[in-house]
């Protein structure tokens, strides 16, 4: 099971509230830039949260997906459970057996 929209948006969230110096460079974007690439202010701040979200991701070595479910599972074991389910349904959607996909992604 993918993480779901609820689940990221969540994950957002609590990405954000860790991180306070974030929140306030979010909230003081210049509109000028937003206005420049045709978007909202809103949409453009949405984009820029996202786009920290994967840096952290790929920082932590981890798929934004698995930043998802880390920081919305009950427990680590729950993290676990969901993170290995949805890389059987990614080996399943590709084709692969799990033993070979296992070895790719050093599972």
């Amino acid at each position: 099971m993918a993480a779901t929209e609820q689940q990221h948006e969540r994950a957002l969230e609590i990405f954000l509230d860790e991180r306070p110096e974030l929140r306030i460079e979010l909230d003081h974007l210049n509109p000028l830039l937003a206005q420049a690439k045709g978007e909202t202010a809103a949409q453009y701040r949405a984009e820029r949260l996202h786009e920290a979200f994967e840096a952290e991701a790929e920082r932590l070595g981890l798929f934004a997906w698995e930043l998802t479910l880390q920081l919305t599972a009950a427990s680590p074991q729950d993290y676990q459970a969901q993170r290995l389910e949805v890389h059987k349904e990614v080996a399943e959607m590709a084709g692969m057996t799990w033993a070979d996909y296992c070895q790719l992604h050093d599972l």
